[in-house]
């Protein structure tokens, strides 16, 4: 038999219940997309290193198994041809396109390949590369034709249209042909570059693992006691309301809408419900609604197919599909155009898309949280919100208090700050003194727990010492006054203007006239009242 002989019917065999056998062998039928996606798991895990290794020896194994079902399935005319049927093997698989006439990757031209899978999962998933990146295809004709040869061949790539050359071009030589140039590639067939990438992230682990257990001990030093569920502190009963009900919804498939005033922690809550609900193990992805114009905004949800407009060269997964078995957070849920609101609705109930310039639907498994900081049952009774959208999206509506209306929060919320702060700096994290701590606790946090968090963060970064003084504050904190609270008696308005006026007065040192100024009363009505008060206070003494 000769290689051109060679059809997918000799070697497929489909049984509805025994499944697929390819070269007499069980074999899996997997989406190029997601090999895609298993790629950039494994560089982002194992960096561009480690997932060259892990996916060269992967490819080794395939090559030289399918080399020997082909030895063992058919009667080749030569071993020539027995070898240059692992090239057509490539298409038949679906890998790349290699032409027939052009099928030796041990001839001196090599072998140029047109449409090479891996170099456009590449590019969809990770971007344009530096270097060629079909790595499972070189392990696989290294695998082949080693077992095929009888000797080790090493099959290199040395253009690649990931790296944006025209076409994907390999050769293969033996160690001795290859020389010098062998040297740099040759520790990723022989695990050598796996091995370390694998004790590199070992070794990351650890450190972050003891880096977890440092700011746990830390915590409990200072607050008394370590974050609650999702990172959350909430010691105010308004936020353990919001806790409690995320940690409820999130036991469902109920879409959930965060509402709250910028930097209270929505994302925090989303989180929150991603990581207590069963699709914990997926990915949470999120995207700023605001962030984008609605043609882009529409490309990111729903992707695109190649050539759907300019720049569009390749075709992309929109984030309704990447974020599939896991949950996607709209952020800025309410700065979504009018004509998105109608797309995303259709998704949402039919639960499937269809990407840009494409005329066929993608089925999508996704939960999805959204979060605003705009009254949405205001926007829609303007016009400016779509109702259907709105009740589809608040099928658990979860509403995070300000920092002003959860004043137990602060301190705990603040020491965490602290320690976080301190850790990033390689610093000790400071105590707060009880000055400091009252001045937190007057301030009225107009950014929230993000403020906060600045904040602390300037404490950290310029604290001389084991406490933060107050001069470390920043400005508007610092000079926050007490907030009028009714506590016992109810008392006269003539009081209430005496202890205020005496507070203006001993946070300016006592000077008359920059108290007069910031009261917005002339200094002569100051000094009148001043002397009052002084009478008064002696009449009482009597």
């Amino acid at each position: 038999m000769r290689a051109e002989d060679l059809r997918i019917d000799m070697l497929l065999e489909v049984d509805a219940r025994e499944g697929v056998r390819f070269a007499g062998e069980r074999a899996l039928i997997l989406d190029a997309v997601a090999m895609g996606m298993l790629r950039k798991q494994l560089v982002e895990m194992l960096g561009l290193a480690g997932a060259r290794a892990v996916l060269t020896r992967f490819g080794y194994a395939h090559g030289w198994r399918m080399a020997e079902a082909m030895r063992t399935g058919f009667q080749w005319s030569s071993d020539a041809e027995w070898q240059a049927a692992g090239g057509l093997i490539h298409t038949l698989q679906g890998l790349l396109r290699v032409r027939l006439e052009d099928n030796d990757p041990l001839a001196s031209r090599g072998v140029t390949v047109e449409d090479s899978y891996e170099a456009e999962q590449h590019l969809l998933h990770l971007g344009r590369t530096e270097s060629p990146s079909c790595w499972t295809q070189c392990g696989f004709g290294s695998g082949y034709l080693s077992r095929a040869a009888g000797r080790p061949i090493y099959v290199l790539e040395d253009r690649c249209v990931a790296r944006g050359d025209a076409a994907c071009h390999f050769a293969g030589r033996t160690l001795e042909e290859w020389g010098s140039q062998l040297e740099e590639h040759l520790p990723y067939f022989q695990g050598e570059v796996l091995d370390a990438s694998l004790h590199q992230v070992a070794s990351a682990l650890k450190r972050t693992e003891r880096k977890l257990r440092e700011r746990a001990r830390a915590l409990e030093q200072v607050v008394g006691e370590p974050e609650g569920p999702g990172g959350l502190v909430a010691r105010s009963p308004g936020m353990r309301r919001v806790v409690d009900l995320a940690r409820r919804a999130a036991r469902s498939e109920a879409t959930v809408l965060v509402i709250g005033e910028s930097g209270t922690g929505k994302e925090r809550v989303a989180r929150l419900v991603h990581e207590e609900s069963a699709r914990a193990a997926g990915p949470l992805v999120a995207i700023s609604c605001a962030a984008l114009t609605e043609s882009l905004l529409e490309a990111e949800l729903f992707g695109h197919a190649r050539g759907a407009f300019t720049g569009a060269t390749h075709e992309r997964v929109g984030l309704l599909e990447a974020a599939a078995g896991g949950t996607l957070f709209l952020d800025e849920m309410g700065e979504m155009p009018l004509g998105m609101q109608a797309k995303l609705l259709r998704a949402l109930q039919e639960r499937e898309v269809r990407r840009v310039g494409e005329n066929h639907s993608r089925p999508i498994d996704v939960r999805v949280v959204a979060a605003t900081n705009r009254p949405l049952a205001e926007e829609v009774a303007a016009g400016r919100f779509r109702k259907d959208l709105y009740y589809r999206l608040r099928v658990v509506e979860l509403t995070v208090p300000p920092l002003r209306e959860r004043r137990e929060d602060i301190l705990p919320l603040a020491q965490v700050f602290l320690v976080d702060a301190a850790r990033q700096m390689g610093r000790a994290a400071p105590g707060l003194g009880t000055d400091v701590a009252d001045q937190l606790q007057r301030h009225d946090w107009p950014g929230n727990v993000r403020e906060l968090r600045n904040a602390m963060e300037r404490a950290v970064a310029l604290s001389r010492g084991p406490r933060v003084e107050l001069e470390d504050l920043p400005e508007d904190v610092r000079v926050a006054l007490p907030a009028p609270a009714l506590t016992g008696a109810v008392r006269t308005l003539e009081e209430l203007e005496r202890e205020y006026i005496l507070a203006v007065l001993a946070r300016n040192g006592g000077n008359r006239t920059r108290t007069a100024q910031e009261l917005d009363i002339g200094a002569t009505t100051l000094y009148r009242k001043l002397k009052s008060y002084e009478r008064e206070s002696r009449r009482r003494k009597r």
